[in-house]
């Protein structure tokens, strides 16, 4: 058994910043999902969305819309399948939407054949209005091209689903769940569908899907890289401990970080955060698990876009500030498209502290003026 790692939790702070690359980046969008397993993705477009936040704070010279270019190509699902090497789940145990090289997928999909079983309105096994629908949807994929709910226009409606979804709507998203269509491109951010064959390259569809005790350590692993040091639940660290050290940090929980990361621990204090503060994205993978960030950083924070408004302490979308090792306040802001411009709705930076050249960056990225 490797003996455990104990560090200060500056050490600890000066590590997560070395190992999540945020003062050496990334040559590019590849090079991050292959670094992380993943980018989580949202759509919601406050002032940039949830994955161009993430990663251009890793990835050097990333732009705007450099994940969809890089998952679907220009103009909405321009690339050819076998072009492709990333493509869009849902991560097994948390379902949210995520960016995935291409060695993930015969590990997804044992979550896919499961979901396809259960009973739930928004993902598992189809009804028998579903059922006649999917059929209708994957007739039409074979015969065209790539669709939408929207080429299913019969106005019945299913069950609640985040709303009044339409049947077609409520259908293609469960058949997505399922691994039955894929996510072919974007258009004015409304997801079109394919089919698999067309969305990822035959080499890929033709790997084995992983055993379930073989996914499961792929996940483990994902939250590994994904967060570089995290708390394993007991049995995330029996299938992963062999790739695995436990990093003891005075008032935290028992840490795990990859073996290969130990490297990152040592250096000059002075290399870790020496520039300019940074905004972080609302879900960034440095502070996911907000229990390890209020032990860790001695910063209580939530995302509280889907708060209600009476229950928001910060705002919004309020941006984490990441100053150095010391996560120093939040800046909530908005972009103004119409007018040109990236409005502070509110801010609470510690004293002595400056945000304003961050959101000066963020709005030069978003091709906005600040203020």
């Amino acid at each position: 058994m490797k003996r455990p790692l104990r560090v200060s939790p500056a050490d600890a702070r000066r590590f997560l910043r070395r190992a999540h690359r945020l003062d050496q980046r990334l040559p590019d969008t590849a090079a991050a999902l292959e670094r992380h397993a993943y980018v989580q993705m949202d759509p919601l477009n406050v002032c940039g969305r949830m994955q161009e936040h993430i990663l251009r704070n890793r990835v050097a010279g990333y732009r705007e819309g450099g994940l969809a270019g890089h998952l679907h190509g220009g103009g909405g699902g321009a690339l050819r399948a076998d072009e492709r090497t990333a493509f869009e789940h849902h991560l097994p145990s948390t379902h949210v939407l995520a960016a995935f090289p291409l060695e993930a997928w015969p590990h997804l999909q044992c979550a896919m054949r499961a979901r396809a079983r259960r009973a739930n309105a928004w993902m598992g096994r189809l009804t028998p209005r579903e059922r006649e629908m999917a059929g209708r949807i994957l007739a039409a994929l074979g015969s065209g091209g790539p669709i939408g709910p929207e080429s299913f226009a019969d106005g019945r409606r299913s069950r609640p689903l985040w709303g009044a979804a339409s049947l077609a709507k409520a259908t293609m998203q469960k058949l997505f769940f399922h691994g039955r269509i894929l996510i072919a491109g974007r258009q004015s951010n409304r997801r079109v569908y394919d089919l698999p064959e067309r969305v990822l390259p035959a080499r890929t569809l033709a790997l084995a899907p992983s055993p379930p005790a073989v996914a499961a350590r792929w996940e483990a692993a994902c939250r590994l890289r994904q967060h570089r040091l995290v708390i394993l639940r007991r049995e995330e660290v029996a299938l992963v401990g062999d790739m695995a050290v436990q990093v003891l940090v005075e008032g935290c929980p028992a840490l795990h970080c990859l073996e290969e990361d130990l490297a990152l621990f040592e250096g000059p204090a002075q290399e870790a955060g020496s520039g300019e503060p940074l905004l972080l994205a609302p879900l960034d993978p440095i502070i996911y698990d907000r229990r390890l960030t209020r032990l860790l950083w001695g910063f209580d924070y939530s995302w509280e876009a889907y708060v209600p408004e009476a229950r928001r302490k910060r705002g919004y979308y309020a941006l984490p500030v990441l100053a150095g090792t010391e996560l120093v306040g939040h800046v909530d802001l908005r972009a103004d498209r119409a007018r040109g411009r990236l409005e502070v709705v509110s801010r609470s930076v510690r004293r002595g502290y400056r945000s304003a050249p961050a959101v000066r960056e963020l709005a030069l990225f978003l091709g906005l003026r600040a203020g």
